[in-house]
């Protein structure tokens, strides 16, 4: 029978499938099988031939668990589901059956399995499978991850943690992440001063890491639904900095950071044709990560020809700069299994901030 951690939050962008690739990377060095389930997909993807939630796809991708993954999400939530749950036409037994039936394989297969929630306790509710109640469903400790900060954080988990007791699951640690590097113990310190009384362990997760949170070029193009021009040996650069170029050259020049995606007008040929030549140089290429070249007006064929040769990634729509700047800032830039470097980088930060050693006893 493995040993299960049902990983939840306490909100969005909290770190679940981060936590998730974390512990699996650990505990391989103690456990020979080990296996992991998101039993609610709410975001389904199309991947090598199965319907299933993005974060499994990904998780299944990393590990070669091609073979396991319809197991991996029992339940894919499509458009109309919860519509059929309400007017009674989508027995939750019937979920709960395909929940259960998975996790039982999974747990005579694996020595450690991830449970991995679809976000704050609440989530699913409306279709009578909320995370508390899952976790409890599938008998699973859980593990509440969390952003930084104090009062924050204090009141999400006072809210989430009422919702876990009422559906009897027990909620053994709470992971704190996106901690600040220079407040990152005191900040841990009052946290455990606010939680002395209850029975689970604060546990320090990652300092806020902007490489982890941002994007790369390759994900720009997928939320745009747009094919990147270019330099395609660049297409898993990570972008820092999204601008909107609509000030005069020189202050874009002026402003520009970091890894910048520049949003550019398709009627700006001076700028569009500096930036190109920037891009070639070795003190700008660091800043330019590529353009969004927006609207209805045609690129000037000068123009054209100087943004082929400098070779600059760039994506071209006739939308306007506000719809595109709108939508990118609004998406969530999920972790895919392309993203060869954030999932390096996680692996190595798991090793040096969790003692995998206090969490297995923790969830013995």
């Amino acid at each position: 029978m493995a040993k299960k951690i049902f990983i939840s939050a306490t909100g969005q962008d909290c770190g679940k499938t981060t936590t998730s690739l974390s512990l699996l990377h650990l505990a391989r060095e103690k456990y020979a099988r080990i296996g992991f389930i998101k039993p609610i997909g709410p975001k389904p993807v199309d991947w090598r031939g199965h319907r299933i939630d993005m974060d499994p796809a990904t998780i299944a991708a990393v590990y070669g668990w091609e073979e396991k993954v319809e197991l991996m999400c029992p339940v894919v939530i499509e458009p109309g589901m919860t519509q059929q749950f309400l007017r009674g036409e989508l027995p939750v037994q019937r979920l709960e059956d395909k929940i259960l039936a998975a996790v039982r394989r999974l747990e005579n297969e694996c020595d450690f399995l991830i449970i991995e929630g679809a976000g704050h306790s609440g989530v699913g509710a409306v279709i009578g499978l909320s995370n508390a109640r899952v976790a409890a469903l599938v008998g699973a400790p859980v593990m509440m991850v969390t952003g930084g900060g104090v009062g924050s954080v204090v009141d999400a988990v006072a809210m989430n943690l009422a919702l876990y007791r009422q559906e009897n699951a027990e909620v053994r640690a709470l992971v704190i992440n996106k901690l600040t590097p220079a407040k990152r113990d005191r900040t841990l310190e009052y946290l455990r001063l606010a939680f002395r009384d209850q029975n689970f362990a604060v546990l320090g997760g990652f300092n806020y890491q902007p490489i982890l949170a941002d994007p790369t070029i390759t994900r720009l193009a997928r939320v745009l639904n747009l094919q990147v021009q270019g330099n395609q040996q660049e297409l898993m650069r990570i972008i820092h900095h999204v601008q909107i170029a609509a000030a005069s050259t020189q202050r874009v020049f002026d402003t520009m950071q970091d890894s910048t995606m520049l949003i550019v007008t398709s009627s700006r040929d001076e700028l569009l044709v500096t930036l190109s030549n920037l891009y070639e140089m070795e003190e700008y290429h660091d800043k330019i990560a590529g353009l969004v070249i927006a609207g209805v007006a045609p690129v000037a064929k000068t123009t054209q020809l100087i943004l082929d040769k400098s070779n600059i990634p760039y994506l071209r729509t006739p939308r306007t700069t506000a719809d595109i700047f709108l939508e990118f800032t609004a998406d969530v830039s999920k972790l895919t299994a392309e993203d060869t470097e954030k999932i390096s980088l996680i692996h190595h930060l798991a090793e040096l901030r969790y003692n995998f050693a206090e969490i297995d006893r923790l969830f013995a």
